[in-house]
């Protein structure tokens, strides 16, 4: 099996140009395989007949990567390479029958969302310098993350028609450009009127109509983009928390696990997210369920082993 291997992997850098990465990485998981294959028939690596491979040999391959307690994500790249390998042997015709063939790749774990804690979220906002323009918008901007969970692509195309501060909600264009009301805190529309009042400070040269119409504006005077806002959004979280991610997603985890903590229905958690399916939504009851975990295990007096 060792020369089609090699075969295979030729066949990946020629005609698939796959990338010096992922020939590596297939050469590894497929050369773990040969050896356990070896192991298994009891024959030298270079010996292994690829026709003996069956689905149980394949199978019990990965019994022993799960007992080797591997993640279910390496595993899952290690099946990929093989149903890769094996459906090249089937159309070259080294093999009559695929034993890779409906392979089921494992899910992999789901990492819970990074969060900050509400008084994290405090401090870095009363950190926020707003004597200046850009200070006062860059406030406005964590405002309004935290106070509607909207994404960065929501939130540099918000245009000031989306703002209705007397009615305390905005206007969000989210995915398939469906639309949907999202109301806003006390915080953030004083925060918002305020910094309305000096926004025209932050036109330049380069400001043209459609920043003009834009509600935040980046330092060239144009429409605000992505890479600046989460470059700000770092040096915030930054200053005020240990989390490890530092991203506008984070304020957005934040948004929906505060509300959830704080009483909030799921379903309208939902709405605010502008998630398709409440399955996207139900991990942040997962994300509340671990901090009651926490906060059970500090008091609780018989919730640690004696």
């Amino acid at each position: 099996m060792r020369s089609i291997i090699d075969k295979y992997l030729k066949y990946l850098q020629v005609e698939r140009n796959a990338s010096v990465h992922t020939i590596t990485s297939y050469n590894n998981d497929l050369t773990s395989f040969n050896e356990f294959c070896s192991r298994q028939f009891e024959k030298e690596p270079e010996s292994v007949d690829i026709q003996q491979i069956t689905r149980l040999t394949i199978r019990l391959w990965l019994g022993e990567l799960s007992e080797l307690e591997m993640a279910k994500s390496t595993i899952a790249r290690k099946v990929a390479a093989l149903r890769s390998f094996f459906k090249y042997c089937f159309k070259r015709g080294f093999i009559h029958k695929n034993p890779a063939h409906l392979l089921v790749v494992p899910r992999k774990d789901k990492s819970l969302p990074k969060t900050v804690t509400e008084e994290d979220m405090t401090r870095m906002l009363d950190h926020v310098d707003t004597s200046t323009a850009r200070g006062m918008q860059d406030r406005a901007i964590l405002e309004v993350f935290y106070a509607s969970g909207i994404r960065v692509s929501e939130l540099t195309g918000l245009n000031i028609t989306d703002l209705d501060l007397r009615s305390s909600q905005i206007i969000v264009h989210g995915k398939g450009n469906k639309q949907r009301i999202i109301p806003l805190g006390r915080s953030a529309v004083k925060i918002l009127k305020d910094f309305l009042k000096v926004r025209i400070q932050l036109y330049g040269s380069r400001t043209d109509s459609d920043a003009r119409k834009s509600l935040f504006l980046a330092a060239s005077g144009q429409r605000i983009y992505d890479r600046a806002v989460r470059s700000m959004v770092e040096k915030y979280l930054k200053s005020a928390s240990e989390v490890t991610q530092k991203s506008p997603h984070v304020l957005r985890h934040s948004f929906a696990t505060h509300m959830l903590d704080n009483g909030a229905d799921i379903r309208i958690i939902k709405e605010f997210l502008g998630h398709a399916s409440l399955a996207a939504t139900q991990v942040y009851t997962h994300t509340s369920v671990e901090r009651l975990k926490n906060v059970y295990e500090l008091a609780h007096p018989r919730a640690k082993s004696q």
